[in-house]
């Protein structure tokens, strides 16, 4: 027959176990002569170092180079907030939550009502996805098209002819931001090519590969929502050496004057208000309504004194009014440091 143990006996047994795992001597202590009633062989176990690793998900991407696209996708979520709160002229925020690396089916399962956008990042081959939850997508078109950003739950994800030009505009903008994000790594072009509301039509690599799952919380207004990117494992290996912190830091600062110089070359076909203010001063409502044509106003500046032209709401020149032909025009004498355009004093009114 079998003997079952009691439960003394059990816990007697277990107490002896710990016992003899306390008594073995440490690594570089001296060794314990054996106490009587032993075999007198002295006994030595060697902690065994090992590591869990699952075969299903292999690392693929080092530390270093999940920071380093931590960081990049840092700035690709400022970049892209910014340029969206202009385009939708709405408070929009986006926050990077995660960056790891997981087979393609467990990203392709986890997404239930978004819009997938499927772009390419030339000369890399291979495509990437944009995924956006569908309840932000309506909020964004409802702003564009005038509304207070209404979230209307429709029975299918579908968009309309009208919509899906829209909705590729604020693609366009946000693959733009990924591409400035990057320059620091290496220049590539994002290509839009194509929008699916359904995951399972969207195999861009096998179930098995490894992705990295970029995973952001969007903003707008009171709506909010999760957008994520999956960029394949395939897709970076060429460039993987590049992927690291130190090269990241040094590619951001050798593209600053670049950066400048564009920046200020874009700036050049900004228009902005210009004012020639001839002077001011102060009336009663009275004499407002009283005004007709032929009374003249005394302003709080002579004929004979430069008068400010304003650009913006800072003063930049002084000039001197004229006439070139039938025109009235200004000539400008003396440049202003920056400063604001003061507020002018009252004058005297007279009618």
């Amino acid at each position: 027959m079998v003997e079952i143990l009691s439960q003394e006996e059990i816990e007697a047994l277990l107490a002896s176990l710990a016992g003899s795992e306390e008594a073995q001597p440490a690594a570089g202590s001296p060794s314990v002569a054996p106490q009587a009633g032993s075999t007198g062989k002295a006994e030595r176990r060697v902690p065994i170092a090992y590591e869990v690793y699952d075969f299903r998900r292999p690392d693929k991407f080092s530390k270093d180079q999940l920071r380093t696209m931590q960081m990049l996708h840092e700035t690709f979520a400022r970049l892209f907030s910014s340029t969206l709160s202009a385009y939708l002229r709405a408070p929009v925020h986006v926050d990077l939550i995660s960056v790891e690396q997981i087979p393609y089916d467990e990203y392709i399962r986890a997404i239930t009502s978004s819009l997938i956008n499927i772009f390419s990042m030339q000369p890399l081959s291979g495509q990437a996805l944009l995924e956006i939850e569908f309840d932000v997508i309506i909020s964004m078109i409802d702003r564009l098209l005038g509304g207070p950003g209404t979230v209307v739950k429709r029975p299918q994800p579908a968009l309309t002819d009208i919509e899906r030009p829209l909705v590729e505009n604020i693609v366009e903008r946000a693959l733009g931001a990924l591409r400035t994000a990057w320059e620091g790594i290496v220049s590539f072009t994002p290509i839009h090519e194509g929008m699916e509301t359904s995951a399972q039509f969207v195999q861009i690599v096998p179930p098995n590969d490894i992705v990295v799952s970029i995973l952001f919380e969007l903003r707008v207004g009171e709506t909010h929502g999760a957008m994520s990117l999956c960029i394949p494992y395939l897709l970076l290996k060429p460039v993987l050496s590049k992927l690291s912190a130190q090269r990241w830091f040094s590619g951001s600062k050798r593209t600053s004057s670049q950066h400048t110089a564009v920046i200020a070359q874009q700036i050049q076909h900004t228009r902005v208000p210009l004012i020639a203010l001839l002077g001011s001063t102060r009336l009663m409502l009275r004499q407002v309504l009283d005004l007709k044509e032929g009374d003249v106003i005394v302003l709080n500046r002579r004929t004979s004194e430069p008068i400010d032209i304003v650009v913006g709401n800072r003063v930049k020149f002084r000039a001197r009014p004229g006439l070139r032909g039938k025109q009235v025009v200004v000539q400008i004498e003396s440049i202003v440091a920056n400063k604001p355009a003061a507020q002018a004093k009252p004058a005297p009114s007279s009618v």
